[in-house]
């Protein structure tokens, strides 16, 4: 008799051990992070819910790499070391869509791949495509000022898809927008991440969007919330 294959492992894409975040020193120290422990695997979908202030932003950057824990660790197994993980396995949508005033819409997507090192064809080309993808092919040649908020945030959500990521982070992505253009946006990323086949997380004080992913983690005063994660002091 054949013994049956080993089940397959799967290797998370980040790992968050014991991390803590605190901005300044001394008696002005604010502690914005305790102690998180949390994985994310593929294809999971999560909203990090919590008032302002509860430490949802600065989980999301620890994740992201975009800044590093003052104690405990975070690791990324299959997406590579923080120098790599952006542009190329994590894309990161903020609050505020980042768009470069002086370039048009499709530059504004394709920038990212060309930092990345990719040709100008091979950029444009995929620019393009996640426009169109997210039926913003018309906007292509407009400026970031000639677009609304929710115009804007969805060239974002593009900007993302373009790169294919494997993991997406959205930072509060519907915090400036109205409740048709946040909805509008929470559509495309759901799109991109489905599109993709990508894990998603995005951090939100908004009910409305935490319901349209499959899990939440609240957060509160710097710790996470969930049972069967750690936060220590």
């Amino acid at each position: 008799m054949t013994a049956p294959d080993p089940p397959e492992v799967i290797s998370p894409l980040v790992v968050v051990r014991d991390a803590a975040r605190t901005f300044g020193h001394g008696r002005t120290a604010v502690v914005a992070l305790h102690g998180v422990t949390c994985d994310i695997l593929p294809c999971q979908s999560i909203a990090i819910t919590g008032p302002s202030g509860s430490g949802k932003s600065t989980l999301l950057h620890l994740i992201a790499g975009l800044d590093l824990p003052t104690r405990g660790t975070v690791s990324w197994p299959a997406l590579g070391d923080r120098r790599s993980l952006r542009p190329g396995p994590v894309g990161v949508v903020f609050q505020m869509p980042s768009l470069i005033p002086a370039l048009d819409v499709i530059e504004n997507v394709a920038l990212p791949l060309l930092l990345a090192g990719r040709l100008a064809p091979d950029a444009t080309e995929r620019a393009d495509h996640a426009l169109e993808q997210l039926d913003l092919g018309h906007l292509a040649t407009r400026l970031p000022e000639e677009l609304s908020g929710g115009q804007a945030q969805r060239v974002a959500v593009a900007r993302v898809l373009a790169g294919t990521p494997r993991l997406i982070l959205a930072d509060e992505p519907t915090g400036q927008l109205d409740h048709l253009a946040g909805r509008t946006v929470i559509d495309a990323l759901l799109h991109a991440a489905k599109t993709l086949g990508a894990a998603i997380v995005v951090s939100t004080h908004d009910p409305d969007v935490a319901r349209r992913l499959d899990e939440s983690w609240p957060m509160s005063d710097g710790c996470l919330e969930r049972a069967g994660y750690a936060c220590s002091a």
